[in-house]
């Protein structure tokens, strides 16, 4: 039998009210599960338990869900691309510094490790791992102790640099297709996953990559599983120009001519649609295309920002009936510090403190991530839910005074004041430190690996530069 838990007399339980269809404080109150599955969530329980929880002090919330992540790839950028663009490719530096830092394939593990600590150790229970396919990625997954939707990326062709301002590509059709057959085998190992917590998501890597064929087929592979499809789309000008000089139509409107949205797509930013101020383009249908067809767009803030890019803006796009989730598309992989620049944001780029509440954000990192996944047993508390779940101290000196909790998470303290987190019943994470994983010991290993990159850098890059060159220090060095 499984053993029941009884978190005693919490002073905040950030609870699903199942009436009104939306997240709810509910004060001195308890929570109870057994096994992986929520049982109760009230005051004055009266059941039998194995173990008690005194709440006294502390916040229960749902996990986080991050739907959008590279964990293998960005922790290698850490001092690398918080300061990379290149302006004449629209400040965007994905393309120049993809091509040019890439960490080995054996190497990806250890990216992963200390990704899924940052992960746990900020409240994210349940992550959408967008990598390529490496050794022993299933494994680390696995012992993570995360609920993790593996998305095995492939691509039609590559993309490739001559000079600084025109993005090029190099085509092989036959090779995507290979990738993609691997990757369904990769899924479906994965959907059998002892753990209950690793599952699939079809995922060809960029719109711009992939050609119609392939798109259509993955998302048909999806629908036959009745799992995520996921791609990046509309997440650069570049693309954007791309597809237009294609096809004629944008990047959206192209998704929904060969046919790729639908309830179970999520795209991968969707920031430059036909309203956005920097493309001048002639339609406004992509936001009536997104709700129509039921699309998720996962919402990374984070890499953009720092390139001067922002999406305009997340109050519109919830209020064009838009489902929209969070993710941590850069390191740190912190939700709590992407769903606070998400609102800061969306107020700057509306300019108007209605652009969007509080609620509606933590909706996005929970809700919203959930329904992306079409998970609807995840990212709520309440009777017969996952038991993903993260306590929060109230006493933590950036909570106080915790007259709105989370308020004070997301604005104030956010990671620091994480004590412990659950996901399918189990602790993973107490007081503060990640249980399943080493993180120091994969720091230690990312720090020479990223070393290893760096001296691999003038083969990869077009003009043969050192990595010092593509992103200089941010300091002079003295002699």
């Amino acid at each position: 039998m499984p053993k029941t838990t009884w978190i005693k007399n919490a002073d905040w339980i950030i609870a699903w009210d199942q009436t009104n269809r939306c997240q709810s404080y509910l004060q001195n109150a308890d929570l109870v599960f057994s096994g992986g599955n929520i049982t109760f969530v009230g005051r004055n329980y009266r059941g039998e338990t194995d173990k008690t929880i005194d709440g006294r002090g502390f916040l229960v919330m749902p996990g986080l869900i991050d739907i959008h992540s590279h964990p293998s790839s960005e922790p290698y950028y850490r001092g690398i691309r918080e300061e990379h663009g290149v302006p004449q490719m629209h400040m965007s530096g994905l393309y120049e510094r993809s091509l040019a830092f890439s960490p080995e394939l054996q190497d990806r593990r250890i990216g992963a490790e200390v990704a899924y600590c940052e992960m746990l150790l900020t409240g994210i229970t349940a992550v959408a791992d967008l990598s390529s396919a490496y050794p022993g990625w299933i494994e680390i997954a696995a012992k993570s102790g995360l609920r993790v939707f593996l998305a095995p990326s492939y691509a039609s062709s590559r993309w490739h640099l001559e000079n600084e301002w025109r993005l090029k590509y190099k085509w092989d059709e036959a090779a995507g297709r290979a990738a993609f057959e691997e990757a369904l085998k990769l899924i479906d190992r994965i959907n059998r996953h002892p753990s209950g917590r690793l599952s699939g998501v079809v995922s060809p890597a960029q719109i711009d990559t992939c050609t119609a064929d392939l798109l259509r087929d993955s998302y048909d592979a999806a629908l036959e599983r009745k799992i995520p499809f996921t791609t990046h789309c509309s997440q650069s000008v570049n693309e954007f120009q791309e597809i237009v000089g294609r096809c004629g139509k944008t990047p959206i409107q192209w998704a929904k001519e060969i046919g790729i949205l639908g309830s179970g797509t999520i795209l991968g930013h969707a920031i430059f649609i036909d309203e956005h101020s920097w493309l001048h383009w002639h339609t406004r249908d992509d936001l009536k295309i997104l709700a129509d067809t039921g699309a998720s767009v996962a919402h990374c803030p984070s890499p953009f920002a720092r390139y001067g890019q922002i999406l305009e803006d997340f109050g519109r796009y919830r209020r064009a009936g838009i489902n929209l989730g969070l993710g941590t598309d850069v390191a740190p992989h912190n939700l709590i510090e992407e769903m606070r620049l998400t609102a800061i944001l969306a107020r700057v780029a509306a300019e108007h403190i209605d652009a969007v509440s509080t609620a509606d954000i933590l909706h996005a990192g929970t809700i919203g991530g959930a329904t992306a996944l079409g998970r609807d047993d995840l990212g709520r508390l309440a009777p017969g839910m996952k038991a993903d779940m993260v306590v929060v101290d109230l006493k933590n000196p950036f909570m106080m005074p915790a007259r709105d909790p989370l308020r004070s998470l997301v604005y104030t303290a956010a990671d620091r004041a994480v004590r412990d987190v659950f996901v399918d019943g189990v602790k993973v994470v107490e007081n503060g430190r990640v249980l399943t994983l080493d993180h120091a010991g994969a720091l230690a290993e990312l720090t020479e690996a990223q070393r290893r990159m760096e001296r691999k850098v003038p083969e990869r890059d077009y003009k043969q530069r050192s990595a010092a060159e593509i992103a200089p220090l941010s300091l002079p060095v003295m002699g």
